[in-house]
């Protein structure tokens, strides 16, 4: 999470007496406005890293690693906290194994910061699940800041009548695992996890500008992770586009990425349209 360093004068009056207490802070910070914290997630064979951009003057505080890992920190100076009030000054390039445990600090200039994990998995979730350990605090901003899509899921239904099938039956087909394959490897600003309008849906880790080509949503035929999980609105801020017989997700206005604790916005198509492409 990453918030302003003008909304920090009471934690930072506790900092300056070397009073850092990690579950105070991140309650403070939640309260506050936060920033933009875009997250490109990059995917090589045997790889995934994780490319964090942080901007000047905000606090930063990450969730807690859970294994030991390769961190390059590309851009950018800060100065890092210890709880125990000890601080360390970084300046980039460098370039370390980072332990366990979760990293605080003040940007004082604008960062770049990979963290690097062997690993074959692409799933976010998955990833963050074996890699990273998220407080109770943390998970419950994201509940409690979750928007109400009641009206997406109405126009769905509405859909689902219009073409003459049943809940049950897409569902099945969403599920069919045969013709589904990973993404192919690259650098993706979003994420698959937990949706308000149905099930999994897709959600930017960094901001999209508009026309932007988020990723493939069909490959030869086969559904992508984006085919497969971006959910239907009748307000979209995204559209299928066929090129060369595969299929490709493409924004059609800006769509915010992260902003510290608060949750990112789903990516989302009119099926309607969707369908049309498709043939159906």
């Amino acid at each position: 999470m990453i918030k302003h360093v003008d909304d920090m004068e009471e934690q930072l009056e506790n900092i300056s007496t070397g009073n850092v207490s990690i579950p105070n802070i991140e309650s403070a910070m939640l309260k506050c406005e936060q920033v933009d914290c875009p997250v490109i997630h990059r995917f090589s064979p045997g790889l995934y890293i994780r490319e964090v951009r942080i901007p000047a003057n905000s606090w930063a505080l990450g969730h807690a690693q859970k294994k030991e890992h390769l961190n390059l920190f590309l851009q950018g100076r800060l100065t890092m906290y210890s709880e125990d009030g000890t601080t360390m000054e970084m300046s980039a390039p460098m370039m370390f194994t980072g332990k366990p445990g979760r990293k605080f600090g003040f940007i004082h200039e604008d960062v770049v910061w990979l963290n690097v994990y062997p690993t074959d998995e692409t799933d976010i979730e998955t990833l963050e699940d074996i890699f990273l350990s998220k407080s109770d605090s943390w998970v419950s901003n994201l509940i409690c800041r979750s928007e109400s899509r009641e009206s997406e899921r109405e126009d769905f239904d509405k859909l689902v009548s219009e073409i003459g099938i049943t809940k049950e039956c897409i569902r099945e087909q969403s599920e069919n695992i045969i013709d589904q394959i990973e993404m192919p490897a690259g650098a993706y600003k979003f994420e698959v996890r937990d949706s308000e309008i149905e099930g999994k849906g897709v959600f930017a880790s960094a901001e999209i500008s508009s026309n932007e080509v988020i990723g493939p949503a069909r490959l030869y035929g086969n559904r992508t992770p984006l085919g497969r999980y971006t959910n239907h609105s009748n307000c979209p801020n995204a559209k299928m586009v066929m090129y060369n017989n595969d299929i490709w997700l493409v924004s059609i206005c800006t769509i915010d990425g992260r902003k510290g604790g608060v949750p990112s916005t789903e990516i989302t198509t009119n099926y309607r349209e969707t369908l049309k492409l498709a043939g159906g």
